[in-house]
């Protein structure tokens, strides 16, 4: 007689599993799988350990890890977007705005600051693609210009890390100015002899990588970075043609000469220095 029968242990509900591991603690790789805690990638700069791939990386956090320890100083933090069309699709421009910056957690969808690099000064500023995707409206172009102007006013690099959908489409015609007028001031710019390193970083489109985004003096990308003017999928509708595999990734900018070298994030801080060092006028 069978006294017992062996019972399958009872298995945790939804809910619980979520109890045992909390929210935020891991991470995923979409890239190989593997999952790592949290703390560990932001350490490593939102990077994967096991493979390489680059996470999308706050502005703050970018800026922060790039720059030397406290030496991050913002600088015209208090510009705010108006809305000069009095644009209103669903929602009218300015609560659109307003709504993004609870969001993203900044005032814009650029962060500028002065600080060192290896003790290095320099004008340094980067995207806040949670910020309405990056899109650069007139508070943007006004930020990006004022980079260049603190560059030549210090004698100093400029560094400025690129994450963008393109121009604000809620400007109009205002958004399309900053392209001409951040070139503009990237040329007066260039009078001090003062290197500027663009950064682009995932994704960098549309009318950022349009004006001075390709435009540096040396044009750095990380791993895998998506860079070009219309996304793959529009220009594939449009030629009605199939394209190359990693079209418009850096890898493949690089094979086609668009941009100078592909670093790793982890390793930015120091490449970035080294080329301060050797292009800087003394």
């Amino acid at each position: 007689m069978t006294w017992f029968k062996r019972m399958a242990a009872p298995k945790p509900s939804g809910d619980a599993k979520r109890a045992s591991v909390p929210s935020g603690l891991w991470t995923k790789c979409p890239s190989c799988g593997e999952v790592s805690l949290a703390e560990e990638v932001s350490r490593n700069l939102e990077t994967c350990g096991d493979c390489g791939h680059h996470f999308r990386l706050d502005a703050r956090h970018r800026l922060e890890g790039f720059l030397d320890e406290g030496s991050l100083t913002e600088v015209a933090a208090g510009l705010l977007p108006e809305d000069p069309l009095e644009f209103k699709d669903d929602k009218d421009y300015l609560s659109r705005a307003k709504g993004a910056a609870e969001k993203a957690g900044e005032s814009e969808a650029f962060l500028l600051a002065k600080g060192r690099l290896f003790g290095r000064p320099v004008v340094a500023g980067s995207f806040v693609f949670r910020y309405m995707g990056g899109s650069m409206g007139s508070v943007v172009g006004e930020k990006i210009v004022r980079a260049f102007e603190l560059g030549a006013e210090a004698r100093c690099p400029v560094v400025i890390f690129s994450a963008s959908g393109g121009a604000r489409m809620q400007e109009g015609i205002f958004s399309l100015m900053q392209m001409a007028k951040t070139t503009v001031a990237l040329n007066r710019y260039r009078s001090v002899c003062q290197p500027y390193i663009s950064v682009l970083t995932d994704p960098t489109t549309g009318g950022v990588a349009a004006s001075f985004a390709l435009l540096g003096d040396v044009i750095i990308a990380e791993p895998g970075a998506l860079v070009g003017f219309a996304g793959p999928r529009v220009i594939e509708q449009t030629i009605r043609q199939k394209l190359p595999e990693g079209f418009q990734r850096s890898e493949f900018l690089l094979e086609h000469g668009v941009i100078d070298m592909i670093v790793p994030r982890p390793e930015l801080r120091d490449a970035v220095a080294l080329l301060c060092q050797h292009l800087g006028a003394r």
